[in-house]
């Protein structure tokens, strides 16, 4: 069975609203504000699937994205991207309204290009099994992500958000490993691989993240750097490490089981190149870090200064080791241990004033409420999961 909807607003999830005409709430993915559609039945959830667009948006547009609607990845291709924008401001507006927050100020918009953006991807490995999306023949890897809605293997041929240099690294790990042995030993025992590109976009760090018992063969995956650096697009340098992940569905965790070349990347974002060790955290769209590292660190073109500032979900350090040129103190809270040990090496020489704490945001706000400690600024840049509400009320 199927419903005829009328989508009032876009909602953080991707999702249209709209309400049936008994008052149902549905949910329906890939819609937008004021276009009426053609819906499944909504399930359990509420989620119904788009089964056509009748009266569409004036800023609907064709996605550029071939797997656009099957993948996982992207929520708004369907949008123009001033509506895009626009969408992202009234979602976060709403959201500060629903959360009690009383007169908030309107959200300002920082974009930049909405294309090849993204300096980390992560795919996801399997092998062709024929016929539908798979036109490989069987047996063949394939690198892909989630489908939509589901952990269904998704096939990919492109990723148009990815850093162009990205894309072509992925298909030079496949080429290299359908000629050479030690390539394919790795790619085979890989369940997802990482590849993360510096500001130049000529260096590459590829992990692999492997079966738990996948033997350390370092020599092997000395060799395979070597075979993947053939095929690499001209002028990159790629860095090979292998990890044996304890379990995928908890995020790039585990323990290293081979590296060959250097154990991490230099990223410089103005006039601050930032160590970066494979597993330790950095902002993923490569055109905005200039521009978060000047709204955070400066107020009207001024540095931002005072006795004590601190940074909240640290990382690295990004804003951090700004901040300390300009703040008698820095204490900055990162819960990530490669992070953590990449910002003390980069404050050594720093004033011992300031301070890295290994520590989630959470446990760090409960100590210092106790401590009394009042800084002049905070900054809060949380992961995509968010702070919880325990540390915003602290």
């Amino acid at each position: 069975m199927s419903e005829t909807l009328h989508i009032s607003r876009a909602l953080y999830s991707g999702n249209g609203l709209a309400h049936t005409d008994r008052g149902a709430t549905v949910l329906v993915p890939f819609t937008l504000p004021g276009e009426t559609v053609e819906a499944s039945s909504p399930n359990a959830s509420n989620q119904a699937q788009l089964l056509c667009v009748l009266t569409p948006s004036p800023e609907r547009v064709a996605p550029a994205c071939p797997h656009f609607g099957t993948c996982g990845g992207c929520h708004y291709q369907m949008a123009s991207y001033p509506e895009q924008l626009r969408l992202k401001q009234s979602i976060f507006a709403e959201l500060l309204k629903n959360a009690g927050i009383e007169s908030p100020p309107e959200p300002l918009i920082h974009s930049a290009e909405p294309w090849g953006y993204r300096n980390r991807i992560r795919l996801r490995v399997a092998r062709a099994i024929g016929g539908g999306d798979d036109a490989d023949s069987p047996g063949s890897l394939r690198l892909g992500y989630n489908r939509h809605a589901t952990t269904d293997f998704l096939p990919i041929t492109t990723c148009l958000i990815a850093a162009p240099v990205l894309w072509s690294t992925a298909k030079s790990l496949l080429a290299a490993a359908a000629q050479d042995r030690d390539a394919a030993y790795w790619l085979n025992a890989t369940a997802e691989v990482e590849l993360f590109c510096d500001h130049t976009m000529k260096r590459i760090q590829v992990t692999f993240f492997c079966a738990p018992r996948t033997k350390p063969l370092f020599e092997s995956l000395d060799r395979a750097a070597i075979a993947l650096q053939a095929y690499a697009p001209q002028g990159v340098l790629i860095t090979a490490t292998a990890a044996a992940a304890f379990d995928n569905r908890t995020g790039p965790t585990g323990r290293l089981i081979a590296e060959a070349g250097a154990p991490g990347l230099n990223y410089r974002v103005l006039d601050e190149t930032y160590w970066i060790t494979r597993g330790g955290f950095f902002q993923t769209n490569r055109f905005l870090l200039e521009t978060l590292v000047q709204l955070v660190c400066n107020d009207a073109d001024q540095p931002r200064a005072g006795t004590l500032a601190w940074d909240l979900f640290a990382g690295v350090g990004l804003f951090s080791r700004v901040l300390a040129r300009s703040f008698s103190a820095i204490t900055a809270v990162e819960a990530n241990p490669t992070a953590v040990a990449d910002l003390r090496a980069a404050l050594a020489k720093a004033p011992a004033a300031h301070a890295v704490h290994e520590s989630t945001t959470l446990d760090f706000l409960r100590r210092a409420v106790l401590d009394r400690d009042r800084p002049k600024l905070i900054v809060l840049d949380p992961p995509r999961a968010g702070v919880g509400p325990e540390a915003c009320e602290l």
